[in-house]
């Protein structure tokens, strides 16, 4: 790949923006919002005008970090002191969500923190709800939006692999689930809220699968938790194999893998996720590339997931309400899919398997 064809793979890798972004109003001051979603909307130059929580003392705290003028306990306070056409970026924990749209007004551009819910039918009343409000929704599957993964999309479209015929997601990693407190009872843990991402990614890169086979398991370590491993087949024929395989539980830092690989006839892609490594400190992003029978090379990439994906989620959703852009790739209906074969891994694990013949 000489330089004038890496520069319009590069090119064509950009995120979407609008010109004139719409404020943003933040639901949620979590670790997440101060983590990724505030540094995120800063580099971007997206303004933030206000932030809600019903811990004041910590909402207020880092609004002043981020210079957010207007702090509030409930939606409504934070929608009279702020613009009229305000985006709403929904920070809370999927079990929440349900209780939280209702006091957003009707019409408004929303921005849903992943997963849909617990449960399809969660996801089914908040797609519900979503139309009933005449919400402009879309949901924060951000990994598809990462930089890593938008150069790889663009050296698949130019053709330079070929006819893909494996895709390959590989997370060997420890990560610490102590950190989010509202985990240690949830009855669903790795693949709703972590593989989630790249069930989304899988889709958005092939559409939806045929069928979904899976298995989850549980570590003696932290017999607590529900399970935090997980392998999850995604059908798309004979010619095509998806996989996706996730261990949480290796603290052994040397052999720790997080990375996703595309084959293809003529050649292949493999990116790193460093966010997982090392959580939360996290390495940085790579990206490499090999033409058949020819040497790895390492593409330049302009930013790693955390936090950089995080603008292309509100940047999608802000150009499609300004009429800059015709499609929203996360809409609440593709979202809805994504939950779909969640709940089909759930399924399959629950269901799927064959005793040995006797």
């Amino acid at each position: 790949m000489d330089a004038t064809e890496l520069a319009e793979i590069l090119a064509a890798a950009k995120v979407p923006a609008a010109r004139d972004p719409r404020p943003v109003i933040c639901v949620g001051a979590g670790g997440i919002v101060q983590a990724a979603h505030l540094p995120a909307y800063r580099k971007a130059g997206l303004p933030v005008t206000a932030l809600v929580d019903l811990d004041l003392e910590r909402a207020r705290a880092l609004a002043a970090k981020f210079d957010i003028p207007v702090v509030a306990r409930s939606v409504a306070d934070a929608v009279r002191q702020s613009p009229q056409n305000a985006v709403f970026d929904v920070a809370v924990p999927a079990g929440a969500l349900a209780s939280v749209l209702p006091d957003l007004p009707d019409g408004s551009a929303v921005l849903l923190q992943k997963p849909m819910g617990e449960t399809l039918a969660g996801a089914r009343a908040i797609l519900a709800l979503c139309r009933s409000k005449h919400f402009t929704a879309a949901v924060n599957f951000q990994l598809r939006w990462a930089p890593a993964m938008l150069v790889a999309r663009s050296l698949a479209s130019a053709g330079l692999i070929g006819q893909m015929h494996e895709m390959q997601v590989l997370v060997d990693v420890f990560t610490p689930w102590d950190l989010w407190t509202f985990l240690s009872s949830a009855p669903r843990l790795e693949i709703l809220y972590h593989s989630i991402h790249y069930v989304d990614l899988a889709r958005a890169w092939l559409g939806n699968p045929h069928r979904v086979l899976a298995k989850t398991v549980r570590n003696p370590l932290t017999p607590s938790l529900a399970a935090t491993k997980s392998t999850i087949l995604m059908d798309y024929g004979e010619w095509l194999r998806v996989l996706i395989a996730t261990n949480h539980t290796n603290n052994f830092e040397a052999d720790q893998i997080s990375r996703v690989r595309w084959e293809g006839t003529e050649g292949a892609i493999e990116a790193t996720m460093g966010v997982n490594l090392d959580y939360p400190v996290g390495r940085p992003d790579t990206l490499r590339f090999a033409r058949r029978g020819e040497p790895w090379t390492n593409v330049p990439l302009s930013g790693n997931w955390f936090i950089d994906a995080f603008i292309g989620s509100m940047g999608s959703l802000q150009a499609y309400v300004a009429g800059e852009s015709t499609e929203l790739p996360t809409s609440v209906e593709s979202a809805f899919d994504t939950m779909r074969v969640v709940e089909a891994a759930y399924l399959s694990n629950e269901r799927d398997g064959v005793s040995l013949p006797e």
